[in-house]
């Protein structure tokens, strides 16, 4: 029987940043050489590092309970001001140049079979041209499916014996690719810190920018800015002693930009190498997901400069290169085209348009949160706005009180580290009539109390 492309496609689960997580298993213990494995299960020990890890990944725990509330209350109307996932369709130059790409593989002249796997020259030349200003080579550029995914393969080109050194809070795949990796010990239950990762506390007394001369060295410093989830932007001088510090101490900076077109401010850097120095000692992750709405059409790309080189003398960049070439294949052909369409002239409009959009949300948040009496961060720069709630209160409990009594789906600050708890992440990344919504929702949850 003849199935259609279609109907394969419909068998398929939804792609979801609220998927339900899959069930979690202890470590079983070792089995004795020779003897049977435990019913049903096979000799295949596990790895310990899974069994390291701290419940399930944030954003899924977020989705089971939110699924769970649904189950209690079918009727309910749920706005999600949650998972930092777009939800404006891709501009129409954009999405042209996916559309031309996809048509091109339908005809001999045009079709392409695999490309190179650091990515299409032409998309390389464009990234190192309209984003960076020629501050970089475009031969220190990597294309890849996504910033996330990138940041799993440097850690797999470090390997177990490094210590990182991550923001607190910061973006949970840090910490929890470091553990996968085997760079950890055990989790502290009553810290909720990793032995051997060195946390960088960001407060409010400190302007959320880590007292680095204070802190251990690391190996290797993952630094997100705008961060994700407080919304902060470091500005030059911040970034400069930053380079500094890790030039110092020998220390590789993995830097996220993965939310720089947000990025209004003066003074405030969209990429670590405007800050002289930095290509000897910083990786960049970058990513078209929130510049284009590409969070479903996955595209990104990592800059290695050539300058950054290992202990031994060795280039970062060859390295790199080799877990590219063997671990990856290239992002699809038509998805590169609809990277060709996002830099030029009409494509980077149409996301400045889009990013606009996205900040007026945040903006609605943000004064929404301050007319209610909330210390916030964010909001300004970044499409995330980081409500204080007061030390004595908990995250998790307050994202429980509101979805209950509002139906609307936040993010608790403890699920992005220690550092987070007594604060709430709200995204933008919602339509507008929704982020109105929800703000009204809360301010009459908020004057009945």
């Amino acid at each position: 029987m003849r199935v259609s492309p279609l109907a394969l496609l419909a068998l398929l689960p939804l792609a979801s940043g609220f998927s339900l997580p899959p069930p979690s298993f202890r470590a079983a213990p070792p089995t004795a050489l020779g003897a049977a494995p435990p019913s049903e299960a096979t000799a295949v020990p596990r790895n310990p590092n899974f069994a390291k890890l701290a419940g399930g990944y944030l954003f899924p725990e977020i989705g089971r309970r939110r699924a769970r509330f649904l189950e209690e209350n079918p009727g309910a109307d749920i706005i999600s001001l949650g998972i930092g996932d777009t939800t404006q369709p891709i501009p129409e130059n954009i999405l042209k140049g996916l559309v031309e790409g996809a048509q091109a593989l339908g005809a001999k002249e045009t079709y392409t079979g695999y490309g190179a796997e650091q990515g299409k020259a032409p998309l390389r030349e464009k990234i190192a041209e309209v984003l960076y200003n020629g501050l970089i080579d475009p031969s220190e550029v990597f294309v890849s499916d996504g910033a996330k995914c990138d940041i799993m393969r440097l850690q797999q080109m470090f390997g177990p014996g490094v210590t990182s050194a991550v923001q607190d809070p910061s973006y949970p795949v840090y910490v929890d690719t470091s553990v996968m990796l085997g760079q950890t010990g055990e989790l502290n239950e009553e810290t909720g810190q990793y032995e051997n990762i060195v946390y960088m506390p960001c407060t409010l007394e400190n302007n959320f920018f880590p007292d680095l001369a204070s802190l251990p060295r690391a190996d290797v410093v993952y630094f997100c800015s705008p961060n994700n989830p407080t919304g902060v932007a470091a500005t030059t001088a911040q970034l400069t002693e930053l380079v500094s510090i890790c030039k110092e101490r020998g220390s590789i900076l993995v830097f996220d930009a993965a939310y720089a077109p947000f990025i209004r401010s003066p003074d405030t850097p969209k990429s670590i190498y405007e800050i002289p120095g930095a290509d000897e000692v910083a990786i960049e992750v970058n990513s078209f997901s929130k510049y284009a709405g590409f969070t479903g059409v996955r595209l990104g790309w990592t800059v290695v400069p050539n300058k950054l080189k290992f202990q031994d003398g060795t280039l970062v960049r060859n390295d790199f290169n080799r877990v590219m070439t063997t671990c990856f294949n290239g992002a699809s052909n038509i998805v590169q085209a609809g990277g060709m369409a996002c830099l030029s002239p009409e494509g980077m409009g149409e996301i400045t348009k889009l990013i606009d959009y996205y900040l007026e949300n945040a903006g609605i948040l943000r004064e929404t949160m301050l007319g209610l009496g909330y210390e916030v961060v964010g909001g300004t720069d970044a499409p995330y706005i980081f409500v204080g709630l007061g030390k004595d209160s908990s995250s998790w409990d307050t994202f429980s009180e509101i979805l209950e009594n509002t139906s609307v789906v936040t993010i608790p600050g403890a699920g992005f580290g220690p550092g987070g708890e007594g604060f709430l992440r709200l995204s933008a990344f919602a339509p507008r009539e929704a982020v109105v919504e929800a703000c009204e929702r809360i301010k009459v949850w908020k004057g009945k109390q």
